[in-house]
């Protein structure tokens, strides 16, 4: 019987290699459980719903896409982390349109892997260089027209500033500083882009270019 603190695992993959690649990750981390896995979200589901997270490849053989696989697991209230080899940025926005909370290459170490499925399971949003480099390309993203002003604000307080600390920097005060972020957040409501955490925030900015893509931390030798 499964502890209460495990992290019960799906995945939705129609290759049998990375599924051995994801067991044998798993079998170091006691509080990772691969439950299930088959080659549709409709099939893993009908084998097992109590799912925390699932893995879901992009490209499947029943010709479904990352958004309606996305959509689909939501509803059951599975979180999903993309997995994926990368080569497919409109897949990648698609399935991040659809509300995944990660986007992992197959290449990526496997203390990445690991830490994008607990942080899923937390509810948390596993913000990546390829999630971020996809949606930076997506020509479909509607421009929302910032000040100078509320670009400054936006990149302080979304690179992790508080509205003290990005008043002070500012020469503003933090109601001030609260005063713009809510212009900025109805400006990306109006585009049909919410930014309901600060996270969202984030986003948005390296979407319009006010932050840079963030970069992976390599190992120091």
């Amino acid at each position: 019987m499964l502890g209460a603190s495990e992290i019960r695992v799906g995945m939705v993959e129609d290759h049998r290699a990375p599924v051995w690649g994801i067991e044998r990750i798993f079998e170091e981390h006691d509080d990772l459980s691969l439950v299930a896995w088959a080659p549709t979200v409709t099939e893993l589901l009908a084998i097992v719903v109590d799912l925390d997270v699932a893995i879901l490849d992009l490209r499947l053989g029943d010709g479904t896409t990352p958004m309606e696989n996305v959509a689909h697991l939501t509803e059951a209230g599975v979180k999903t982390i993309v997995y994926t080899s990368g080569e497919h940025p409109a897949l990648l926005r698609s399935a991040a349109k659809a509300g995944t909370l990660g986007v992992i290459l197959k290449s990526a170490p496997q203390d990445v892997i690991v830490d994008a499925v607990r942080a899923a399971a937390a509810g948390r949003e596993v913000l990546t260089t390829e999630w971020a480099a996809a949606v930076d390309g997506d020509p479909n993203l509607d421009a929302v027209d910032l000040t100078p002003q509320l670009q400054r604000v936006l990149a302080l307080y979304a690179s992790g500033g508080t509205s003290a600390s990005v008043g002070h920097t500012m020469g503003l005060s933090a109601d001030t500083v609260n005063e713009y972020l809510k212009r900025i957040r109805q400006k990306y409501v109006d585009a049909g882009r919410p930014t309901q955490t600060k996270l969202d925030l984030f986003k948005r900015a390296v979407e319009d270019g006010w932050l840079p893509i963030p970069r992976r931390n390599r190992p120091t030798s």
